[in-house]
Formats: structure tokens, C-alpha cells, sequence
């Protein structure tokens, strides 16, 4: 079974909540991302969302923009990080889900990536800028490789949009918290309660909340009516914030934020 499905298939009937950390992949290196992957699994993370690095991230906020600059300076690319997920899997299980955007993918081709993607241990695929009525190609090949399709529905989606992401969709919904790009956030709208109350009318998928959640009381309020949350510039701040520390106080450091975050999503 696909990690994400054993995931969510695991943790809904114990009406457990699903933290997932955003990671970079390459920031500050690669060798260190595998190390806080590793890390993060045995501190109460239960899924990765493993961010490949691209020169124009429009759905992303300054923190990740800075975090996915500093990847490609040291020559992080989609073959690195895939080569680096198939040595993390010798030792890791955790769930990964690789975001992209399509760019890079085009670049590297839809079919290989998807193949190389699977052979390697990666589970997902979230790719911003891909429309699901323009990404039949892929979906179709992710599905022959049960490699999952995580599409976005934001609080201007309309009804009938919904329906068309919650077919293409596998995996979860990723729900995006506010209309805007990725950043903390030191509250989220009222609003966003009744949203996710409308979107999970139309689908039977885990929803996970993304975009702005930064603390334990976002996660905490997240976790009251999605299925789970996603934390990432504020990991990536944290990142920074350690940057010029040895290498293992800067997996600590991180390490025990996001331990925290997780924490408050049980």
C-alpha cells in the first residue's frame, strides 16, 4: 500500500490527526535533508512534503523563495533529491510527497520522473502550477505507479471545481488556508472552519490544511476539522535562523520545533 494511504487509512480511524513537515529539499544541503528527514520521523512528523527547488516559486512566500535559492546555489536538482530519497529509504518509511513545479518535471520528463519518482520511494506529487484539467497525461501514468496526485482547492474555489480536484485528486486534498502564497501567519481566517466543512461535503479524501500554519495554536485549530496540517516556512525560518550552527545543532534545533508542532496536532 502507498504510505499515504497507509497513513491516512491508519490514523482516521483512530480519529488522529496527520502533522506533515515541509523540508526544502538541498537546504542548506542534501546530505543535511536526509538527515532531518530522518530526524523529524522519529519526533512525531508523520508525512514530508519534500519541496524541489526552482528559481520562480510564484505560490511560495519570501522564506521558501530564500530556502529554494539556497538549494539551487549549492546544485540541487530532481535527480539529487531522488537519488537522496532512495538512500533515505533503506532506513526510512515515512511518507514523502515531492513538490514540484512543473517546470522542472517537464524538464526531466512527465513519464520518467513518475518512474524514477516510484523507484526511488516517493510517494506523491503536489505541483502548484498544474491545473488538474491540464494534467491527464500525468495522472494517468501516477496511478499506474501508485505514485499520488495531491491538487490544490482554495477558499475561491467554486463548487463545481471542487468536484473536478476531488476526482483527479489521490492521496489527500491539499486545502489551502488563505488566498495568497505560503508564509506564517499569526492567525487564520474565521472562515476557513465552514470552507473545509463545504469541501469535505464533496470528498471522502483526507483533507490537509496548508499555508500559514506556524505554530502550535494554528496546528491545534487546523486539527479541530481537517484530517491533517502542513507546516513549512516557518520550518524553512527556522532552517535559516541556524544556518551558520554545526550541522547537528541546526537538525536539533529544528528537530525539536517541529516535534513541537507535532505535538499540538495530537
Amino acid at each position: 500500500m502507498n504510505r499515504i494511504d497507509k497513513l491516512y487509512s491508519t490514523i482516521i480511524p483512530q480519529g488522529k490527526k496527520a502533522f506533515n513537515a515541509y523540508l526544502c529539499a538541498g537546504d542548506p544541503d542534501l546530505e543535511t535533508t536526509e538527515r532531518l528527514i530522518c530526524e523529524l520521523a522519529g519526533r512525531g512528523v508523520d508525512a514530508i512534503e519534500l519541496g524541489v527547488p526552482f528559481s520562480d516559486p510564484v505560490a511560495d512566500g519570501p522564506v521558501i523563495q530564500q530556502a529554494s535559492q539556497r538549494a539551487l546555489k549549492g546544485g540541487t536538482n530532481l535527480a539529487a533529491i531522488l537519488a537522496m530519497v532512495a538512500e533515505l529509504r533503506k532506513s526510512c518509511e515515512i511518507p514523502i510527497a515531492l513538490m514540484s513545479y512543473f517546470n522542472p518535471i517537464h524538464r526531466y520528463g512527465i513519464e520518467k520522473l513518475i518512474d524514477d519518482a516510484a523507484d526511488a520511494g516517493a510517494d506523491g506529487l503536489i505541483i502548484p502550477d498544474l491545473c488538474p484539467e491540464e494534467a491527464g497525461a500525468l495522472i494517468a501514468h501516477a496511478r499506474e505507479r501508485d505514485v499520488k496526485t495531491i491538487f490544490f482547492i482554495a477558499p475561491t474555489t467554486p463548487p463545481e471545481r471542487v468536484r473536478l480536484i476531488n476526482e483527479r485528486s489521490t492521496g489527500f486534498i491539499y486545502c489551502v488556508s488563505v488566498a495568497g502564497i505560503t508564509g506564517a501567519r499569526k492567525e487564520l481566517p474565521p472562515e476557513l472552519r465552514d470552507n473545509l466543512k463545504k469541501i469535505r461535503e464533496a470528498t471522502d479524501l483526507p483533507l490537509v490544511v496548508g499555508f500559514g500554519v506556524s505554530n502550535p495554536g494554528t496546528v491545534r485549530m487546523m486539527c479541530e476539522v481537517a484530517d491533517g496540517v502542513i507546516v513549512g516556512s516557518a520550518i524553512c525560518r527556522k532552517i535559516e535562523e541556524h544556518l551558520d550552527a554545526p550541522r547537528d545543532e541546526l537538525i536539533r534545533q529544528v528537530a525539536s520545533f517541529a516535534e513541537s508542532l507535532a505535538a499540538a496536532a495530537r
